[in-house]
This record gives structure tokens, sequence and C-alpha cells, in this order.
């Protein structure tokens, strides 16, 4: 070789190894000033000597990469136990292995979510709930807050599975699951595993039918026990029951999936209907004002499952439904089921999601049933982000809490949080809101909804100003209709039909 093609290749190994040696200095690398190793083998030549100084220095920079990977990841140090990352295998778990799980869970996964008790069963179990959110312990101001409730009925397993599931999914997939930051980001998920924990205990696997473990240990159906608006509920109100209530009546939800099994259906209100002697024969719908929402959650739910959206019967006899939804009392109708009372009493539109034709599968199931939900459960909480929200305030710019709300024609009404916030799921559309609040003269607001994004309604009140003679603005109530969750009233139509008939008949005498 050439004297200048020798110095060009002892500068070209020169200049790369420095080169790599000052990135692996860099990134915190130890490079050895020698080459030589126990293992290292004179090459035959000086190409081949250049090939393994640059394969040696990037050993040795890709090795204190992975160590410094591996200290971000939870090193600790020598001597010091790894955290264990949680693991659920595709079994059914009792009472103490849940609570272990969601024990685990909530340690490891401290930034993201913050477990809680509602309160307890007949037989002192604790009723669990997970938040799951990027702000698991306090309210995100302007965050929808949203819930779903499994194992109502004890021997309806599935539900309880996929909630504890869906819980590790959504933990695991923050970091790397665009769609999952987006929901944990922007909503505050409730789940609660079980309602019904007290049921589930005496349950038993592979059971499809029956009512054993279906009912809380005093033997009441908790999906029977809630206040009805359509018909008195005399039965006596269970532990679990109230605890619900008293749930929902502090976090303002906007959305809720309560999760069943027997069949493969999401069924939405109402559930009970005011032709209470025709219903059991009958079966008519029993439509809701938001009838057209939801109809709309409950196909986001079917057409996103793997099979719901098919409308197959789970046996011979019966019944067949459209798309995989069914208005609730068109199925069959029921006195003091909980997704009517989540609706009427508290504005949060809840629908019942039956997600298999036996109640209580084999465990060898449960990974086909996750693999059926697993898209579904994700978007339909997604539905929250839908419609039109914002914030009620004074002209002062304070925050107005329990101002009544309601969309025009949907008699259905919901309330402020002590924010102000609020939140209504609707479709694309023009809409007129009308708000009322003690003090303040009543307002309407109109505005529109599109398909991308949610509307953003902020809407200021004034105080009432009253007459001279000390009464308020009689003009102005005149003007506006009854309001609040209670101003929809499905026996007025009968009422008005009732009314014109008799003023067509002729008087005899």
């Amino acid at each position: 070789m050439k004297p200048g093609g020798w110095y060009l290749c002892v500068f070209v190994t020169t200049f790369i190894y420095f080169y790599i040696y000052a990135v692996n200095y860099v990134r915190g690398a130890k490079v050895s000033s020698k080459l030589e190793t126990p293992e290292f083998h004179p090459p035959q030549s000086k190409s081949g000597y250049v090939k393994r100084a640059v394969q040696h220095l990037y050993r040795q920079g890709r090795d204190a990469e992975g160590e410094h990977r591996d200290a971000r990841q939870g090193s600790l140090g020598p001597g010091v136990q790894q955290p264990v990352f949680p693991r659920l295998s595709m079994q059914y778990h009792n009472y103490t292995s849940m609570t272990t799980y969601l024990r685990h869970v909530s340690t490891i996964y401290a930034n993201l979510t913050a477990l809680y008790s509602i309160g307890q069963s007949v037989q002192g179990r604790e009723l669990w709930v997970m938040v799951v959110s990027s702000s698991p312990y306090e309210h995100m101001i302007g965050k929808p807050n949203v819930k779903y409730v499994a194992n109502m009925h004890g021997n309806e397993a599935i539900g309880r599975e996929l909630m504890l599931h869906l819980i590790l999914y959504l933990v695991q997939n923050y970091d790397t699951d665009y769609y999952v930051r987006w929901l944990l980001d922007n909503t505050r998920i409730h789940v609660m595993p079980s309602m019904n924990p007290d049921g589930f205990e005496v349950a038993s696997e592979g059971t499809c039918q029956g009512g054993q473990g279906r009912y809380n240990a005093r033997g009441f159906d908790l999906n029977r026990n809630f206040p009805d608006y359509f018909k008195q509920n005399n039965k006596r109100s269970q532990p679990e029951t109230e605890a619900v209530k008293e749930w929902i009546s502090k976090i303002q939800f906007v959305l809720s999936g309560n999760i069943h099994g027997g069949a493969l259906v999401a069924s939405y209100p109402f559930d009970n209907t005011p032709n209470s002697i025709f219903s059991s024969v009958l079966s008519t719908p029993s439509l809701t004002p938001d009838d057209d929402v939801f109809k709309h959650l409950a196909g986001s739910y079917s057409f996103n499952h793997g099979r719901m959206f098919t409308g197959e019967p789970c046996k011979v006899g019966a019944p067949e439904f459209e798309n995989g939804t069914t208005n609730g009392a068109a199925w069959y109708p029921l006195t003091g089921g909980m997704q009517d009372y989540n609706y009427i009493w508290h504005g949060c539109m809840e629908v019942t999601l039956e997600l298999s034709c036996c109640k209580f599968p084999p465990a060898d199931e449960l990974q086909a049933f996750w693999e059926d939900n697993r898209k579904s459960l994700l978007r339909f909480l997604g539905e929250a982000h839908r419609g039109v929200k914002g914030f009620v305030k004074d002209e002062n710019f304070r925050p107005i809490e329990g101002a009544s709300m309601k969309v025009r024609g949907r008699d259905v009404g919901f309330q402020t949080t002590k924010e102000g916030e609020f939140w209504r799921i609707l479709l694309p559309g023009i809409y007129t809101m009308e708000v009322f609040a003690e003090g303040f003269a009543p307002r309407e607001v109109q505005f529109a909804i599109v398909e991308q994004n949610p509307t953003m309604l902020n809407v200021t009140l004034y105080e009432d100003t009253p007459r001279r003679d000390g009464n308020p603005n009689s003009e102005a109530v005149e003007s506006v209709e009854p309001s609040g969750l209670f101003s929809f009233n499905p026996l007025s139509g009968l009422k008005e039909g009732a009314s014109n008939l008799l003023a067509k008949l002729p008087f005899v005498g």
C-alpha cells in the first residue's frame, strides 16, 4: 500500500474511534483504553481491525444505554427489590383476590389510579371503585366523569372480569396508545367491578341459567330496588342500592354502562312504561325524550363489538335484536331498574350492556369475551365527549352550583356541578338550552352541535330584578316552561288525549 493510502486509513480509523468514544462518553459508556479482551482475536487485515473496533465500541454503548433504560424503569440500586407489575390471568377472581389485585394496581400505578369504596354489602364486603385517569385524586375542571358498574347480579360474572382487565389495559397502554392517553387525559373513568360481591361468592362457574347468586345476601334483586318514575317501588332499599344512590348523587356522571349477562344486546331506557296494565302482554317501546341519543349510544357499543351487532338470538325461541340493540320496555318491562333511575333522577345517560348468553361461562372462554368487548368498552367511554359542555356563571364570573338545565323538547333535565360545569350528550343539530337558577333570571341560549368536537357553551345568568311591588318579573316567569329533573311527564299525552275525547262527547240531559 502506498504511504498516502496508509496514512488515510490510519486517519479514518482514529477519527471513527475517537468519534464513537466521545458519543459513548456522553452516554456514560465506559470505554477501555485497550481493545483486547479475553475473547479478542487480532484481525487479519486493516479493514478487519477498523470493523472490530467499531463493533466493540458500539456494543459498549448499547449495553450502557440498556443499563440506563433499566434504571428508568425502576432500578433502585443493588440489594433493593424491584416492584412487581400487576398481571391478571384469564380466570375468575373471588372477593379476596379481586381486592388484592385492585390494591396492587393502585399502588404500582398511583399516578393513574385511585381505589375507593362507596360502602359495604350486606355481608360487609367493600364495594370497590377504581378511578382511572391522569388526575385520579382530583376532579379535572371541565372534564366529565363516566362509570361502568358490573356484577349487579352476582351470577352474571363476565362483566366483573372484563372490568378488571379493562383497568389493567388502560394503565398499561397509557404511554403507547394515543386513544387511551386522550381518554385518560380528558375523562375520569370510575370502574366498579362488582356491585354484588356477596352474590358472586355463592354463584357457580359454568351455570348459564338459574338464580343462584343473582340476588344479594338478603334475597333482593338489586336491579329492581331503585326508585321508579312510573310506578311506586315498595321494595325495601338495600345497602348496595343505597351506596350507589349516594355515590351518583355526589358525582355528576355523564355516561354509564351497566354490565349484565344472559343475553347479547345493548338495552336503553326506559325500562318501565306508564302502560303497566298491558305492558307484560304487549311489550311496547317506552321512549325517552333523548331516544335518538340512547339509540346512538347503544349502537356505538354494539357495532364495535365482535358479534353483538348481528342481533342473533342466544337460543331457539329467544328474541332477535335489530343491530344488537333494544328499548328496555320493548324487550320486557321492569320496575326499579338502575338505568332509568340514573337518567331521570340525575340526568346520567346509562345503557344496560348484556354481554354473554351464558350468565357464568367457563373461564376458558374469558379470552374470547375480552377480545369481543375490548374495543366497544373503550369506544363507549369516548361518547361522553359528544354534544355540548360548558359553565354557568353569574355576571361576576362566579360559578353557579345546582342550576337546572334542559334542552328544549327534551324534558329530562340535569344540573350544574359546584364549579358550574355541565355536559350533555347530543347528536348534530340546532338546539336551545334553557337555564334556571334560584335568584337569577332564566335564560335561553341557542347553539349548534357538530360531529367532530363537542360544542363549548358558557352561559351567564344575571340576578333577577323584582318589580316595585316586590314580586318577581311575571313576564319572565310566564315565558318559561317548568323544568328540572322531573319535568318530563310521559302521562301528559294521555291526559291531553283524554281531555280532547271528553270535549267531543255530547251532553245528555
